[in-house]
Parts: C-alpha cells; structure tokens; sequence
C-alpha cells in the first residue's frame, strides 16, 4: 500500500525506523518529508520527491527511490506513468549516513559516475524486520 509519509495505515513493522531515517536525509538534503511516499508492502520502499533536474533529462522530474534490498537509487520520471527510469544506484549498504545520500544526489547531478553503480546490487534480502529497524539506525523517531 502506498501512502504519504505521515497518513496513518496499516505498515510495515519498520515503517515508523524507515519515516524517521527519511526525516534525517530529508533535512539533509533541504528538503521536507512531504516530499516523500512509502510504500508498506514487502519489500518496503519510498519514493522521495527532489526539485532538481538530472542535466541528460532536463524535461523530466527526478527523485530518489529506495528499498530494503537495494537501498538508494536515483531516477527520472516517464512521461507516460511507466516505471521511472534509474539512472544511478548508491550501493554499499541500504541505509548509509544521510550526508552519504546528499553526496550521492550531488554527483548524479555533476554527473559523477565515480559513486555508486550503473547497475543493481541486492545489498539484503527483504523481510526481517528487526535486522531493518537496526540498519536504520534503530530510529523510531
């Protein structure tokens, strides 16, 4: 089920670490919760709203994705409402330091390809929600 940050239903047993570790790289990046969405199904996700344009698709919006087995990845949105198009994954671990995020954001932008990776890498399997909550830097908060 996908539902806006702070709308409450029923979520997933991490939902409330994943909200609180979406606050911190939120603020991070200058930018509101409300730019964000969860969603509370297995695997857990969010999708997190930027105003920046990546320099190859200027006429499209951009925005970080992230999931419990893959972590971050940055991508840009269709113009036809199909899945968005990756162009970036962080890698490394699912859950890296908010400044490690921002980073991240910045050299997709430059056009960095020195961080992160072209492709997917499964970083966990999805499931234990305990082992999630504790990646996430057990923040409920």
């Amino acid at each position: 089920m996908t539902a806006s940050i702070d709308i409450p239903t029923g979520h997933h047993p991490a939902a409330p670490a994943l909200t609180a570790y979406l606050r911190a790289v939120t603020a991070e990046l200058g930018i509101g919760l409300e730019s964000c969405t969860l969603d509370h199904a297995s695997p857990l996700s969010a999708y997190l709203a930027l105003d920046e344009r990546h320099p190859a698709y200027p006429d499209r919006d951009f925005a970080l994705l992230w999931d419990e087995e893959r972590g971050w990845a940055a991508a840009v949105e269709t113009h036809s409402g199909e899945d968005l198009i990756v162009v970036r994954y962080l890698g490394g671990t699912v859950a890296p330091a908010p400044e490690d995020v921002a980073r991240f954001v910045e050299a997709v932008l430059a056009d960095d390809h020195t961080r992160g990776t072209p492709g997917p890498v499964r970083l966990r399997a999805a499931g234990v929600a305990d082992e999630l909550v504790a990646l996430l830097g057990g923040r409920t908060r």
